[in-house]
């Protein structure tokens, strides 16, 4: 499969973003041996210069693998074309055993390089410059999680067989004779199920409100643990209930066959406010440890209160 044209768009980016970010590595390593604002000598000069050229190769690179989510989904999608038994992604990422870990992975990753962009952000929004080091080091410890994202995507798409036999959507999410027996998904009662995406909706409502309009009012690890748990009741939500309204068929339950054009891409408009909307309620508690830097107090509160907005929106 690595001569599809959705192969080779996965493995450039991949590639792109390895190479920015493994040449930022080899900078991260000097700024954590000698980085010294209080210096004006020539070495922290070239070093100054070195960060701001590897610290913007770096958010390409990083936003490069986001956006590689949504090529990754594509594809899988492409692929079920060719890939007996598959009716959509579901079917082509059980193709082999890395299609799935690849998927949770490249998610993980979206809240992972995002927190290093915002990092970034905030650390050029001060003259001090106070979260070079946090953010070298980070860089460095995000280099093995990105090597695994790289390799998990390429493993899967080496293992792509047009020959294998797998598995549809119907059978994968299905409940009962159709889908060959029971699973996790379908043993969710759903008056329970969306109960709880509903509260965890109006609590997180009325959360981001608050921490928008009186920030110091509300636990801000409270509030991200909530978001946490309703991005997984989210996406459980949307794979088995709400995916069937899309479709007007109440056994048909998938999360990625609503992303194609026959259902109008309206999987696109849950997923792209799902994922944002939990990013922007999370990463606000992130940033709070660095809020006493030198110069960050006034962006930090800044970005809580942007993020809370836009948190808000999207919820």
């Amino acid at each position: 499969m690595f001569l599809n044209s959705w192969s080779l768009a996965l493995s450039l980016c991949s590639l792109m973003a390895l190479i920015l970010v493994g040449i930022a590595g080899r900078t991260a390593i000097r700024v954590l041996a000698g980085w010294n604002p209080a210096s004006d000598d020539n070495r922290q000069i070239r070093l100054e210069n070195e960060t701001w050229l590897s610290s913007t190769l770096v958010a390409y690179g990083l936003g490069f693998q986001i956006v590689s989510l949504v090529l990754f989904v594509l594809a899988a999608d492409s692929f079920c074309e060719v890939i007996v038994g598959a009716m959509c992604a579901t079917g082509a990422l059980l193709a082999n055993d890395f299609g799935m870990p690849t998927l949770f992975v490249k998610m993980a990753g979206v809240f992972l390089y995002g927190f290093w962009i915002v990092l970034h952000q905030m650390d050029i929004s001060s003259e001090h410059y106070p979260l070079v080091r946090t953010k070298y080091v980070y860089l460095l410890l995000l280099l093995p999680f990105l090597l695994l994202d790289i390799t998990l995507q390429t493993s899967y798409l080496a293992g792509l067989e047009p020959d294998i036999i797998t598995s549809c959507c119907a059978v994968v999410f299905g409940e009962g004779e159709a889908s060959g027996g029971p699973n996790l998904l379908a043993s969710l009662e759903q008056p329970f199920l969306l109960g709880l995406f509903y509260g965890l909706a109006m609590l997180l409502a009325v959360g981001s409100y608050l921490q928008f309009r009186h920030y110091r009012l509300l636990p801000g690890a409270g509030l991200a643990a909530l978001w946490a748990v309703f991005l997984g009741v989210g996406l459980v939500a949307i794979t088995t209930v709400f995916s069937s309204y899309i479709y007007a068929m109440p056994f048909h339950r998938c999360p990625f066959c609503i992303l194609k054009p026959e259902y109008h891409y309206f999987g696109f408009a849950l997923y792209t406010t799902l994922l944002p909307a939990a990013f922007f309620g999370i990463s606000p508690v992130l940033l709070e440890p660095f809020r006493r830097k030198a110069g960050l107090e006034p962006a930090v509160a800044t970005f809580r209160r942007e993020a809370s907005r836009i948190a808000l929106i999207l919820v």
